[in-house]
């Protein structure tokens, strides 16, 4: 099957305290769940919204799966950019039978058609370096882009110019190591610590602008700047206090007025900046929170009225705010992210998000995933043949309940036979380390 036996089963498999019985129990409840996707103007008192389609920036709410008793919250929910929630009808109010939603089901079905048809252009060339070669050298660079960007965003803070040398000189490395092969950096990136995330982010928009710019064949010139607008584009948060950024609860509606700011803040600070920040820098910095469908932030933009740096911006915000640890919620696996912002009408120009999905794969670097056979794996690399098919690591037997060897399968090989069947969640499966294993 094109497998290639790797080290014994480590002790450190991820600390392993699998509570099956809890386990069977979240299955249970998601089947007898009944949900519904409906827009924010239907909301009434008395639902149980199970969960918020959009970003994390776009509302107040420190959680999901709460009913809705506020008059207050209420208010805050339609006064946000959200524009759809999912509402568990098993759990609360429904929807009054002449209000239009979709189903679960439905929804998926087409969020999956979307991710698939990004197959039908080409992706990315075979990168030249190993995965493993060029994660050695990633990890240093991140090491080296985090404290950067610190000291960097620390000097602005302080009233100090942008050291636009040293900004330039952290795109460059990351555009050569993406060069080598993109997958290595833009996964590292994607692992940080809740409480070094506003910088951590910032390198990490930077590292998949870059990457989708490379994606879209862009001239290197503007791949360039992609990544330094990136690097830059959430410049603003300096403006904002750090208990507001790392409020580890709900945030009040003035907080999160303050926090919608940011890219005003931001634009103001590379308008005035000495040297000057390029324009399209500029651009991104204050647009990166438009949405395709006009009801974004700060503008209310649409279309092609917003750039296309600025659009590809969007998306890489949002993957990397999602697939990150926050204090108060923790990130979501990197397949259940892309399967997610699929499904949410009017937020990303379509052709640039397909073009995203090329960047990083349909399974990218990382995620969960249960083949045909039961087993669980982890994707450590992408094929680039076909978006359906990467390297993944298998380690666990859903039939049996045990961990097994891991052992390493190329889903691409002609003699295998396996396929993926499912996205899967690590925290429901209580794999705390899951990212441990594609690195090794």
């Amino acid at each position: 099957m094109g497998a290639q036996s790797h080290q014994p089963l480590k002790t450190i498999l991820f600390c392993w305290q699998h509570d099956l019985r809890a386990h069977a129990q979240r299955l249970m409840y998601i089947g007898m769940a009944v949900l519904k996707k409906v827009a924010v103007a239907d909301i009434t008192l008395g639902m149980y919204i199970h969960e918020i389609c959009g970003s994390w920036m776009d509302h107040p709410f420190w959680k999901s799966g709460f009913t809705l008793e506020s008059q207050t919250d209420l208010y805050s929910l339609q006064s946000s950019a959200v524009t759809e929630v999912w509402i568990d009808t098993a759990k609360g109010l429904d929807l009054p039978e002449n209000v239009v939603s979709e189903e679960s089901a439905a929804v998926a079905q087409r969020a999956d058609a979307l991710l698939q048809s990004a197959m039908l252009e080409p992706v990315t060339p075979v990168p030249p370096v190993a995965m493993l070669d060029e994660i050695k050298r990633a990890l240093d660079l991140c090491e080296r882009s985090r404290a950067a960007v610190m000291t960097m965003f620390t000097e602005v803070r302080m009233g100090k110019a942008i050291d636009i040398d040293t900004a330039d000189g952290l795109v460059d490395e990351m555009a050569q190591s993406i060069l080598r092969h993109p997958s290595a950096l833009i996964s590292l990136v994607r692992l940080k610590n809740a409480d070094e995330y506003t910088y951590m982010h910032s390198v990490a928009v930077c590292a998949l602008m870059i990457a989708l710019a490379r994606q879209l064949g862009l001239p290197e010139k503007h791949v360039s700047q992609a990544g330094l607008a990136g690097l830059l584009h959430d410049i603003g948060k300096m403006s904002i206090a750090d208990d507001i950024l790392n409020k580890p609860g709900r945030l009040t509606d003035e907080e999160f007025a303050k926090v919608r700011l940011h890219p005003v803040y931001g634009a103001k600070i590379l308008l005035t900046n000495q040297p000057a920040v390029s324009a399209l820098a500029y651009d991104v910095c204050l647009h990166h929170h438009e949405k395709y469908d006009g009801k974004g932030y700060p503008k209310k933009i649409a279309g092609e009225q917003i750039s296309v740096f600025a659009r590809m911006a969007a998306v890489c915000d949002v993957y990397d705010a999602i697939t990150s640890d926050r204090p108060y919620k923790k990130g979501w696996g990197p397949a259940e992210s892309l399967q997610r912002m699929a499904q949410w009408d009017g937020h990303f120009d379509p052709k640039i998000f397909q073009a995203f999905v090329r960047t990083v794969g349909i399974y990218p670097v990382g995620s969960l995933v249960r083949l045909s056979s039961g087993r669980l794996g982890v994707v450590i690399e992408q094929n680039q043949a076909t978006l359906l098919k990467p390297k993944v690591k298998v380690f666990f037997s859903t039939k049996s309940k045990v961990p097994i060897e891991q052992v390493v399968i190329n889903l691409a090989h002609a003699q295998c036979q396996e396929t993926i069947i499912a996205r899967e969640n690590a925290e429901e499966w209580g794999f705390p380390n899951l990212d441990d294993l594609w690195r090794d």
